[in-house]
């Protein structure tokens, strides 16, 4: 098992909370230390922020972050020969904000007031036009291996470590952040999932199946960590459901076949 998750809710008196999944490669080690090193480092910014009231805009704060971990992991990289990467997707709510960073293919939807499917993260995946470019450039190639791959091996063009790869340019960890007005979408959940899930799930079907679910003790995580299981998903699943009705968050996860 090589996912990892975190969450911080209510943090001091900022009223702010922090979810996070991490779906590593490669070994655990990434995943581990961006899980652990990242919430830490956004905790401290955040609460720091608070005390000077220098309130930086959640784009900024979230990739200087980002950036900054991936740089301390491919420097212990460095000195270890250690390969592994990891995504990382990150949701930190905030008077009335939402603001998401996702660097790899996992991802996180919402269902909105009305129960329509709100997606908050889109996959960086190596065909995509604008990632295949960006690889190409700096000298690399994109081919199939039962998925598309970065030079034939990562079957997600952006990571955190990924030390070979991140050497030859091949593979950035710059996140892509959207931001969305609580006030306006008045959420009833939001889902946090790595591929294991998306790998059987479409957007729409895991609101529709966490719909008729919230009320189970794990708001449906648990359900719909099994369903992908059943569905015949071999990746390990870690499923987060953040229900916005009583603001707390419930996790899962299962290993690979």
């Amino acid at each position: 098992m090589e996912d990892r998750f975190n969450v911080i809710t209510d943090l001091d008196d900022t009223r702010t909370s922090v979810y996070g999944i991490f779906d590593g490669h490669g070994g655990e080690f990434a995943a581990d230390f961006v899980e652990k090193t990242l919430f830490k480092s956004i905790e401290v910014r955040l609460l720091r922020s608070s005390l000077n009231g220098v309130e930086k805009n959640f784009k900024s704060i979230l990739t200087e972050e980002v950036l900054e971990v991936d740089r301390q992991l491919l420097t212990l990289a460095r000195s270890t020969m250690e390969i592994s990467g990891t995504t990382a997707l990150l949701a930190l709510v905030k008077n009335g904000t939402l603001a998401v960073a996702n660097v790899g293919d996992s991802r996180g939807v919402i269902c909105d007031k009305h129960g329509k499917t709100i997606p908050l993260s889109f996959d960086h995946k190596p065909h995509e036009m604008k990632e295949r470019q960006r690889i190409q450039q700096a000298g690399g190639f994109v081919s199939f291996n039962g998925v598309w791959r970065v030079a034939g091996v990562l079957a997600t063009s952006r990571a955190l470590g990924d030390l070979p790869l991140k050497e030859k340019r091949f593979l950035t960890a710059e996140p892509d952040i959207l931001t969305f007005d609580l006030e306006e979408l008045q959420p009833k959940f939001m889902i946090l999932a790595t591929d294991g899930l998306w790998d059987c799930f479409s957007n729409v079907e895991a609101v529709e199946y966490i719909k008729e679910r919230l009320s189970e003790p794990h708001f449906g995580a648990k359900s719909l960590v099994l369903q992908a299981y059943y569905r015949g998903s071999v990746d390990n699943i870690t499923v987060m459901v953040v229900n916005f009705q009583t603001k707390r968050a419930s996790h899962v996860r299962k290993w690979s076949r």
